[in-house]
């Protein structure tokens, strides 16, 4: 006889009672716990790629057939100095708090020199004497840097010649380079990228006997333009100043203005028009060129004129950097100068969230019915003043990383490299920090040998204080150091992504007599 085990004993020796029930009961919420877990991950992956994709997408800006190109661009006014009796140009400067009307009835507050927003173009030549007499009118201190300028440290503006609220700073010195086109601007260490940002630059133009015989378009505000480009964003009526998510390179505009107009235009008489390009953003870089991609003729960059024009159309300025331009205009026309995308930023995360794959209308040309004939440029500008890598006694090397040039932050009391007066150096310049930098030097102006082991291109021949260095770049410069020689002040060398410069990416060098050691940096006030 089969006696049959009533379900949930345990007369077999399996489980007590109510054991089975109770794991069958958990196996089910596991599998239900499984599933709203499963769920959950899914609903936040789904969530990460759609914040992921917005992100993505709403990096990306454009400006392109966006701007209206209502107001007529502003042209910086040319600097009116005293003379005095020795031949001295006295020119006079006062940092200054304003309110600025960018847009129509929205008063912005801003900083400017000698008015609300920026400052007046100063003018000189090669062999004058110079003094300009500097006020901070501001409630904090600040400093003028004369940017791509060849003159003693004392006088150059870096971080160790702060201003005082209420003080008056009176540099000089006697111009001694070729016909450029340079600016002056803020360099105070931590603050450099506010103080800009808020409006404190101007131009600063060279004139010489050499340029002032060549057929170029020269008459300041009618065929030579001053193009000083800046992104902004608004916060409301205030300028904005915050780095959006993943922008490490520092503080991205939507937007630009030139001259301090938003969507300018500018009404063309001459066949010929010389734009001198400022690229005066914090962070930003361009690639300029026009709207129907006609070629242009590019005469000088940042620290003077080529030796030849060269013909292309775009021509890339991150910045601090500058370029002289001349385009050739049609009666009757309109063109825009135009920012195009890059695609030297690095990875593609990188391009994407630090400005590559941005594009912008900068500024319209409208040439008049009928233009005043233009003379052809000549095939050639001016001998080379450039050192050549040949003459060089040492070299020097500079990795390029956030963490500070060469895995050193900047600090105030340090001098990092010594070099001897009129000698010739070459320096390597390498960035494989995974986004873009760049790399200024303070009082000279360089030779580009070598990009990537290869002869620069046309953009990079002529004389540079500035250049751009892409993520998986190495470049080798050629720099002469003609002095004065002054052991406890020093010049700056750094990244001119400001926030970047803020941050520690920045180092001293001093110039000394043979022999000669470095001594102690002066005018050091712990900032």
């Amino acid at each position: 006889m089969v006696r049959h085990t009533p379900r949930g004993t345990a007369a077999d020796g399996g489980d007590p009672p109510g054991i089975p029930r109770r794991a069958h009961r958990w196996t089910r919420r596991w599998k239900l716990l499984a599933v709203v877990l499963g769920s959950l991950v899914v609903t936040v992956a789904l969530a990460l790629g759609a914040l992921l994709a917005w992100l993505w997408t709403d990096a990306k800006v454009s400006t392109v057939g966006r701007a209206p190109f209502d107001r007529a661009l502003a042209i910086p006014p040319l600097a009116e100095p005293t003379v005095e009796k020795d031949g001295t140009r006295v020119f006079t400067l006062r940092m200054q708090r304003g309110r600025t009307e960018f847009r129509d009835g929205v008063g912005t507050p801003t900083w400017g020199f000698n008015g609300s927003y920026l400052g007046p173009t100063l003018r000189a030549k090669r062999g004058e004497k110079v003094r300009v007499r500097v006020t901070n009118g501001l409630d904090e201190a600040s400093t003028v840097h004369w940017h791509g300028m060849h003159l003693p440290a004392r006088m150059d503006g870096g971080p160790h010649q702060m201003i005082a609220p209420g003080a008056t700073w009176i540099p000089h010195w006697t111009v001694d380079q070729p016909a450029a086109t340079l600016w002056y601007h803020p360099h105070p260490h931590g603050r450099t990228e506010d103080h800009v940002r808020r409006g404190l630059a101007g131009l600063f133009l060279l004139d010489d006997e050499t340029s002032a015989r060549l057929p170029l378009p020269k008459r300041y505000g009618v065929d030579d333009l001053p193009v000083i480009v800046q992104d902004v964003r608004f916060d409301g009526p205030r300028l904005a100043g915050d780095r959006g998510l993943m922008q490490n390179v520092g503080f991205l505009g939507d937007r630009t203005m030139v001259n301090g107009t938003l969507r300018p235009y500018r009404r063309i008489h001459d066949e010929l028009i010389r734009l001198r390009l400022l690229n005066a953003s914090t962070s930003r870089t361009y690639a300029f060129g026009f709207s129907d991609d006609r070629a242009f003729s590019l005469i000088g960059t940042d620290g003077g004129l080529l030796e030849r024009p060269a013909v292309m159309d775009r021509v890339q300025l991150s910045p601090g950097e500058r370029a002289e331009i001349v385009v050739r205009m049609t009666a009757g026309e309109r063109v825009v100068l135009r920012s195009f995308p890059q695609k030297n930023y690095g990875d593609r995360w990188q391009q994407r969230f630090n400005g590559g794959d941005d594009s912008f209308d900068v500024l319209q040309l409208r040439a008049d019915g009928r233009l005043r004939p233009s003379p052809d440029l000549p095939a050639t500008l001016v001998p080379s003043e450039l050192p050549d890598a040949e003459q060089a006694v040492r070299g020097r090397y500079f990795d390029l990383k956030r963490s500070g040039i060469n895995d050193r932050p900047m600090k105030m009391e340090r001098i990092d490299e010594v070099v001897t007066r009129g000698t010739t150096e070459v320096w390597t310049v390498r960035n494989t920090n995974g986004m873009p930098h760049n790399f200024h030097v303070h009082d000279v102006q360089f030779r580009v040998v070598e990009v990537n082991g290869k002869a620069p291109p046309p953009p990079l021949r002529g004389p540079k204080d500035t250049v751009f260095v892409p993520h998986g770049t190495t470049m080798k410069l050629a720099l002469r150091f003609t002095g004065p020689a002054d052991p406890d002040t020093p010049y700056m060398y750094h990244c001119h992504m400001l926030y970047h410069e803020d941050t520690g990416m920045m180092g001293q060098f001093v110039v000394v007599e043979k022999g000669q050691p470095a001594g102690t940096p002066r005018g050091h006030t712990g900032h």
